[in-house]
C-alpha cells in the first residue's frame, strides 16, 4: 500500500530555487508572488527530509499541515427533517 504524505509549505528566499524540492517530493504549487512552495512527502521519511531542507540557504521556514491528524468523521447531533419527511409521506 503507499505510504501516507504529510504536507508542507516551504517558505523560499529565491523563487527559481523551487525546482530542486522535487528531489525531496512531490511538489503541488508554488507561489510566485508570495514566494513560497506546497510540496507532499512520504511519512516515514519526514524527519530527514525536513533536516535537509533546512541546511539549504534558500529557505526560509517550513510549515508541516496537521490535516492528517485531524478527526474528518462526523456525527450528526440533529436528525435530517427531510429524511423525516420523506418516510412519513410514503416516499
Amino acid at each position: 500500500m503507499y505510504p501516507q504524505r504529510v504536507g508542507l509549505a516551504v517558505w523560499l528566499n529565491n523563487i527559481k530555487m523551487a525546482r530542486h524540492l522535487r528531489r525531496f517530493g512531490n511538489v503541488h504549487y508554488i507561489s510566485r508572488k508570495m514566494r513560497y512552495a506546497i510540496m507532499y512527502v512520504d511519512e516515514p521519511t519526514i524527519e530527514d527530509t525536513l533536516q535537509k531542507l533546512e541546511q539549504f540557504n534558500f529557505v526560509k521556514k517550513i510549515d508541516r499541515s496537521y490535516r492528517h491528524e485531524l478527526k474528518t468523521e462526523y456525527q450528526n447531533a440533529k436528525p435530517d427533517k427531510a429524511k423525516e419527511y420523506d418516510y412519513k409521506m410514503g416516499i
